[in-house]
């Protein structure tokens, strides 16, 4: 079956980088000139997927705003003659077809993805971490994608991580099938040192299949006092295996300061627009 669907946790509360995180949701820091949540939309809509559910909480109101319609500011923009910046401002309201849930309580990843059970229906669908924006060649959601299409298994992305921060992440218990695709038989959430599987660890996408849903309505709090997807994952791994891509592409943590501020200077680089005064900026600043 085509993934069409995809599920964009988004209700944190974004503690690691507070106070700005206090009145402004992570989702919507810009990276240059657009926020966030608009480069998890599009890594999405590249990928082949034509419907997104974002799941929020309160004070998240600026993510729907962003994703509707403003024709204020679109007649503005008519009347002063700035077309370009208007295909670009009325384009993003017609990204996908975007709908919205409020998680009422933060119990952790799984619990947000159970949030998304009606929508997802009986199809197999993505999950794109609302804190992760990746750049790569090809959207790490499409090679997700095409590992499902091979193996017909749950898929996750993920990376090594330096040892002395595993504890930090998961662990996955994996062994190469080919390429870059592994099989996964065991992971650990923030795993003890004694626990650690592997330094492979998930990276904030997803391809899931309905099943999880039955599974996280049985898996109990855990790491950190939530219901986290990895365990509901690791019932998955033990009976039938996950498939583990260590995907192509360079990750942004947009859940904290550093990461958020490599993610500003580098795409700042690449900028059409100001790549060029930045880079003499970078060259000549006195610190």
């Amino acid at each position: 079956m085509k993934i069409t669907k995809a599920v964009i946790p988004a209700a944190g509360f974004g503690t690691r980088i507070l106070p700005s995180t206090k009145s402004i949701p992570k989702e919507m820091f810009p990276v240059v000139d657009k926020p966030t949540i608009h480069y998890i939309v599009e890594e999405a809509v590249k990928s082949g997927i034509t419907d997104i559910l974002i799941i929020t909480n309160r004070g998240k109101e600026a993510i729907e705003n962003y994703f509707d319609v403003s024709p204020e500011l679109e007649r503005l923009l008519l009347k002063t003659g700035k077309e370009k910046i208007l295909e670009e401002v009325s384009s993003i309201s017609k990204m996908a077809n975007i709908y919205f849930v409020r998680q009422k309580e933060t119990k952790g990843l799984g619990h947000a993805i159970s949030r998304a059970k009606s929508f997802v229906g009986s199809e197999p669908f993505a999950v794109l971490s609302g804190d992760d924006i990746i750049k790569s060649k090809t959207p790490v959601c499409a090679q997700l994608i095409s590992a499902y299409e091979e193996f017909g298994k749950c898929v996750v992305a993920a990376k090594e991580m330096p040892k002395e921060e595993i504890h930090k992440y998961g662990s996955l218990k994996v062994e190469n099938i080919k390429d870059n695709f592994f099989m996964c038989t065991d992971m650990v959430e923030k795993p003890q040192p004694s626990q650690v599987l592997s330094l492979y660890s998930i990276l904030g996408r997803y391809i899931l299949l309905p099943e999880i849903f039955d599974i996280l309505e049985k898996t109990l709090p855990g790491a950190g006092g939530e219901i986290q997807l990895t365990d509901a994952l690791k019932v998955i791994s033990h009976k039938e295996g996950v498939i583990m891509v260590d995907f192509e592409g360079k990750r942004y943590d947009m859940g904290n300061k550093f990461g958020a501020m490599q993610a500003a200077v580098e795409f700042a680089l690449e900028h059409p627009e100001i790549k060029e005064d930045f880079k003499n900026y970078l060259k000549n600043i006195e610190l």
